[in-house]
């Protein structure tokens, strides 16, 4: 071999020895750029974008890199609302759809993907992507944009389904399919788009069953006059993001379509078919009924079999039931009847038919004691262990005591052992009673921590018609008070003739210094009746008050971290009534106060609110607000704000400063902002 190749392969061999070292020093991941965060860019379809006089039912989408599709069943929505349900898959570059319903002649079809389709490497979505083509000569291009919220609660309606109708018959919503749909993203925003010339009704469904139409038992929002949609030329805003990630304005003409700021706030009517649920008989002495929902009247009742045959029920029984009437118990006062193992009754209620009316329906109820034979073979095998515990008692020579133990009605105190000033008392016994002896009754205050002093007792009176079972009074507590709760034994008497037990219980009242006071000044309701709810950080009511004089005044509150919501309360009973599409009749009107209210102990704190100062979608904390919006991939989540930054400029005296004295919305109906209600149309293929 010569020295020149000799030398040049030392050289190669020496060359790979250093790369191969240099890869085993190197087994971190490689360095790369910033991460990607750009969402797939449409490249081509068949058809392609806007086609007409199209014919075939696959449609094939090209993107410039691998694409995948999340939840195509639940997020890709096709109008028309297609019977069979489409074929949606993902392969490398493209997104093919199959459409396995005929095609309809001269009719625009759109797929809406929402935020399905994303790259495959990193996840990015394209947000509000649509498709759309006509089988006839002509496009529809209309658009119909908006926001549904939740009426009780203004979170964001999230995958709700928004439907338009060109039929305006009020049964259309009930019968027929959405002729145009779409599905709103995770901000509760929606475009139905590509709808005809014409005048459409406008709802929003939580479509449980998939038929493209609302049964009574769905969410629903709708808007009580009929939109006619337009499109005009004009100048739009957008914010541009350069690569150093600085921002600028540019005006650019554009189509503008409208309405793009429709609020849609759903509810539900809660409504539930009347029907008998369950009837039972668990005690020789108790019936128990459960309807299918609340009743205006009791059943009728009438025994038909055994010495009672022919007589009403009701005549021998006592009734405990809920205020609604769909939880009853029967507790029988017939001695006859008690003693029956089997109750056969004729039960007239009424009951939901097929057209969903209320009409009478008489049922036979066969009602045997639950369990009877086991309890009686338990109750022989207990009486048999007894009677010969007693024999070897007696053997030894101990002295037994044969007499039955009597039975007692018991008692409890409602609540827990510490009451507040203005708490009601109130006693529930363990079964209805014939009489309370108020004499019997004695209200005792600890004086010095030493020694009790009696004072006059609540008097005591039960706590509706059909509530035997339960006594309730209002009492003026001391504050910081101990109180001492005694009724005598026998002050209480049963229906079956047994007395009570001699009963005693010991609470304590708050003192007045575990107080606080909010105190809210209501601007812009303009004499309309109003109610105020102070809400918990799980957004539950824990206090009420009506707006009286301009001001809603919750006093004797605990100390904590409260929110605070209010509602028009059109039908002024001081309670939440949400909507009747059957009726005709939108849920009313809910606000929420924008901040959360640190309250401490012994503070007076006073919130000036103006309910429309913010649009409705920027009103509700973001602590309480529960369909937040996921983070796309590499995007840091909102989070709430920190004490320090939110009450900076809190006063204790006058709220939060006088940031929230600047007019950001105008009144409900128009205070979605445009920018947070239209979708970006450069995100469609057409």
């Amino acid at each position: 071999m010569k020295p020149s190749t000799l030398h040049n392969m030392r050289w190669l061999l020496a060359a790979a020895a250093a790369l191969a070292l240099a890869a085993c020093a190197s087994m971190g991941r490689p360095q790369g750029g910033p991460r990607d965060t750009d969402p797939p860019v449409f490249i081509s379809s068949n058809p392609a974008p806007g086609q007409t006089d199209v014919g075939r039912t696959r449609i094939s989408i090209v993107f410039d890199e691998n694409v995948q599709v999340s939840d195509p069943m639940t997020k890709v929505v096709i109008s028309p609302a297609q019977r069979t349900t489409p074929i949606v898959m993902a392969a490398g570059h493209r997104i093919n759809v199959e459409l396995r319903d005929t095609l309809l002649p001269n009719t625009t079809y759109t797929v809406d993907f929402a935020d399905a389709i994303s790259d495959l490497n990193e996840g990015n979505p394209i947000d509000g992507f649509s498709f759309a083509f006509s089988t006839g000569p002509v496009i529809d291009s209309l658009q119909i944009s908006g926001m549904v919220l939740s009426a009780e609660n203004l979170e964001p309606a999230q995958g709700m389904l928004v439907g338009a109708y060109a039929n305006l018959s009020d049964t259309a919503i009930t019968t027929l399919p959405f002729d145009r749909i779409t599905k709103t993203n995770q901000l509760g925003q929606f475009t139905i788009r590509n709808l005809a010339p014409g005048s459409y009704r406008v709802y929003a469904v939580n479509d449980n069953n998939r038929d493209y139409h609302w049964d009574r038992s769905e969410d629903v929002a709708f808007l009580s006059e009929v939109i006619v949609p337009s499109v005009s030329e004009g100048m739009v805003s957008d914010t541009l993001e350069a690569a150093d990630g600085s921002d600028s304005i540019v005006i650019h003409p554009a189509s503008i379509y409208a309405p793009d700021d429709v609020l849609l706030t759903w509810f539900n009517e809660k409504y539930k078919p009347q029907y008998l649920v369950k009837n039972e008989r668990p005690d020789r002495h108790l019936i128990e009924l459960e309807m299918g929902a609340p009743a205006a009247s009791l059943p009728e009742m009438t025994v038909i079999n055994g010495p009672r045959a022919g007589r009403s029920l009701m005549d021998m029984a006592v009734v405990n039931s809920s205020a609604t009437l769909d939880t009853i118990q029967l507790w029988l006062t017939d001695s006859a009847l008690i003693m029956q193992d089997t109750i056969a009754l004729r039960t007239t209620y009424l009951r939901t038919d097929t057209l969903d009316q209320l009409s009478p329906q008489t049922d036979t109820l066969q009602l045997m004691v639950r369990g009877l034979r086991q309890r009686l073979k338990r109750e022989e095998q207990e009486r048999k262990k007894q009677q010969k515990e007693w024999e070897e008692r007696r053997k030894r020579g101990e002295e037994v005591d044969t007499t039955p133990k009597p039975v007692f009605v018991t008692t409890r105190i409602d609540g827990s052992s510490v009451f507040d000033v203005f708490q009601p008392i109130g006693l529930t016994f363990s079964q209805p009673l014939k009489s309370l002896d108020m004499q019997a009754v004695h209200l005792l205050v600890k004086d010095n921590d030493t020694t009790w002093i009696e004072v006059e007792p609540p008097m005591l009176a039960k706590a509706g018609e059909y509530r035997p079972m339960h006594y309730v009074a209002s009492y003026e507590w001391e504050p910081g008070a101990t109180y001492k709760l005694t009724v005598d034994s026998l002050g209480a008497m049963g229906i079956y003739d047994q007395g009570n037990a001699p009963f005693s219980q010991t609470f304590s009242v708050r003192k007045e210094s575990d107080y606080s006071t909010i105190t809210f000044n209501i601007a812009g309701l303009d004499s309309v009746a109003a109610v105020v709810e102070l809400l918990s950080a799980s957004d539950m009511p824990v206090k009420r008050k009506p707006v009286e004089g301009g001001k809603a005044v919750f006093d004797h509150t605990l100390p904590n971290t409260y929110y605070a919501r209010l509602f028009i309360d059109r039908n002024g009973n001081g309670l939440y009534d949400g909507g009747s599409l059957t009726e005709g009749v939108q849920p009313e009107e809910v606000y929420y106060y924008p901040k959360k209210i640190p309250l401490k102990q012994r503070w007076d704190v006073v919130q000036n609110w103006n309910v429309y100062e913010l649009p409705l979608d920027a009103q509700k904390p973001l602590e309480i607000k529960k369909n937040k919006p996921k983070p796309k991939p590499g995007e840091i989540p909102e989070k709430d704000d920190d004490d320090e930054d939110e009450y900076d400029d809190y006063d204790p005296a006058n709220g939060f400063g006088n940031g929230m004295n600047q007019s950001l919305g105008g009144r409900r109906n128009n205070g979605l902002r445009n920018n947070r209600v239209r979708r970006n149309n450069d995100r469609n293929a057409y």
